[in-house]
């Protein structure tokens, strides 16, 4: 296992020399400044990782960072939200946009996983126009794999965005906006030109053969949700070739417990393909990731539950009907959420000013007036180590044996099979996943295909009380009740949706989930369904909601930028 210790922050991510590599034992440490001048010096293997620092400090920053990939993966889905908290006069700003589909070109969620993929492709460039660099075919390998994963995420969200393969450019240079169709093809590429270069040892943390595998399968497992005037099925199995790879390579296996990865200590996890790493030691504050899990998500007064000292600031919550769709045997309701009446670590209640904490199910609204202090179900799906801090030592599972799994029972559902293997495998994928959430009753973790082509039992529709608190009382004066109720039977592979939600329900797949699954109207889901306080597109020719504006500031920063259709600049 390897740390990265960036030693000067934010300054460390953009200069590459500033970057030193700190082995668990080992301690030496090459210095560049004494190398010599004359381009003589030949950089080993181990030279050159000790030079990725950045590249890692970029991907934590991009993912987990304050606003960052995470956050805008997930707001703007049917599970989790960040209502405006009336008692506390916080949050809300940002989040509610993302909530409501109201995207603007002003939202913050639009600055980190911008700022910081660029960053890391900026990285990457400057190692691979280093000529010793480019010359050694594993070390390329692995940066070309990094930037293809910095512009997946960057095409994820964007599509429209510039390319850029060196820094050696003339002053005042602006990139090019490239067309998605452009940027796929040059991401698929690079990930298979790199990929048999590539190690297939696995070691955590460190990009392997198998990471190029599972960037590639959401490559192709994407392609129609991308480029829904021009689907093509043969994706589907490209897809089914890539995480067969992983499912056959004997190195990963899916762990007996559905926490254990993310758990403090899953390093040692089998089931984690790909691992961003954290380290209350070498990623603090700076990347913080610890203090958005447990601050993001608790009230203050609460930190008698896991035995920490580090106040919380009490903003996100479960979207109840998403809490609703858990059936009561499946241990993973419980493993993700907190709720009800809580207690400290020994057992004895908790109060806040006198009052009997209770995370209570229920949430009024997203705005006006929002959610009281207590509403809300909360996430502690990631461990919450005791202590008197606000970052854990929790690595992120970027991809995971679970995941490849599930491509795979997806792509066979929706060819009907593939290379002789038809869609039982797909439902025994989905049934072998469950298996650890329900042994208390294992007959309930069998799926048919039936139950995964069926319908989801998600109650979509609008579902929220708006009106004024009565400061006197703290009471709600009610001035209007949403309540409709769409279902989901008319969602095509919905049972399979579902069951993406309890498995992921907090690792940056949903948006990218609901907007890949359809109605039988032609809509996807991402824009057809309402939930809570998000009202429907039922217009199934309008995409544009599928990926995000691009932020003013960068619009303003590069004149060859156009805003994304749809939306004003």
């Amino acid at each position: 296992m390897k740390f990265f210790n960036i030693r000067n922050g934010l300054l460390a991510g953009l200069t590459v020399a500033s970057v030193a590599l700190t082995g668990c034992t080992n301690l030496d440490e090459t210095i560049y400044s004494k190398l010599p001048g004359d381009g003589s010096y030949e950089f080993t293997e181990k030279d050159i990782q000790s030079q990725y620092g950045p590249i890692y400090d970029r991907l934590r920053d991009m993912y987990d960072g304050w606003e960052g990939y995470m956050d805008i993966s997930q707001e703007c889905g049917d599970i989790l939200m960040t209502p405006f908290r009336y008692e506390t006069s916080g949050w809300g700003a940002q989040y509610i946009p993302l909530h409501t589909h109201e995207f603007n070109s002003t939202i913050n969620h639009l600055y980190r996983p911008w700022y910081s993929c660029y960053q890391g492709i900026s990285a990457c460039n400057t190692l691979l126009d280093t000529e010793s660099i480019a010359a050694n075919e594993t070390a390329s390998a692995e940066l070309r794999t990094f930037r293809a994963l910095f512009y997946y995420v960057l095409f994820d969200l964007w599509r429209n965005i510039p390319v850029t393969t060196t820094n050696n450019v003339p002053a005042g240079f602006m990139p090019e906006q490239e067309t998605p169709e452009f940027t796929y093809n040059f991401i698929v590429n690079e990930l298979n030109e790199s990929k048999p270069l590539l190690t297939k040892t696995k070691e955590v943390g460190q990009l392997n053969y198998y990471v190029a595998c599972m960037i590639l399968a959401k490559m192709y497992l994407n392609h129609d949700a991308w480029f829904p005037d021009a689907p093509d099925s043969k994706y589907y199995g490209l897809a089914i070739d890539e995480v067969n790879e992983v499912i056959n390579s004997g190195l990963y296996s899916l762990a007996s417990t559905y926490r254990a990865p993310f758990a403090s200590n899953n390093s040692e996890c089998d089931e984690i393909i790909f691992a961003l790493m954290y380290s209350n030691q070498y990623a603090g504050y700076g990347t913080g990731h610890g203090t958005n899990h447990f601050c993001k998500w608790f009230m203050a007064g609460s930190q008698g539950m896991f035995g920490v000292t580090f106040d919380p600031w009490n903003g996100s919550a479960c979207i109840p009907q998403f809490l609703e769709t858990y059936d009561r045997d499946d241990s993973r309701k419980a493993d993700t959420w907190k709720w009800g009446e809580q207690n400290d670590i020994n057992g004895n209640p908790i109060y806040i000013d006198g009052v009997r904490l209770n995370y209570t199910p229920e949430v009024y609204s997203i705005e006006s007036p929002g959610a009281a202090g207590m509403q809300g179900a909360r996430l502690w799906l990631y461990e919450i180590e005791p202590g008197n801090i606000g970052t854990s030592n929790c690595n992120v599972p970027f991809f995971r044996l679970a995941d490849a799994m599930m491509i795979k029972a997806e792509c066979l559902l929706r060819l009907g099979g593939y290379k002789g293997e038809t869609e039982q495998v797909a439902a025994d994928l989905v049934s072998q996943i469950r298996q650890r959430a329900f042994a208390s009753n294992p007959a309930k973790a069998v799926r048919t295909v039936e139950q995964l082509k069926g319908g989801s039992v998600y109650d979509y529709g609008r579902r929220s009380t708006h009106g004024e608190i009565d400061n006197a009382t703290g009471e709600l004066n009610v001035t209007e009740v949403f309540e409709t109720h769409e279902g989901g039977d008319d969602i095509i592979l919905g049972g399979l949706l579902d069951e993406l939600a309890w498995e992921f329900p907090y690792e940056h797949h949903r948006r990218q989930d609901l907007i890949r699954f359809k109605l039988t109207n032609g809509c996807n889901v991402f824009n057809g369904k309402s939930w809570f306080d998000k009202l429907p597109n039922t217009n199934p020719t309008d995409h544009h909601l599928d990926i995000f504006p691009i932020l003013r500031d960068n619009l303003q920063g590069n004149p060859n930028l156009k805003q994304n259709p749809g939306y004003a600049y």
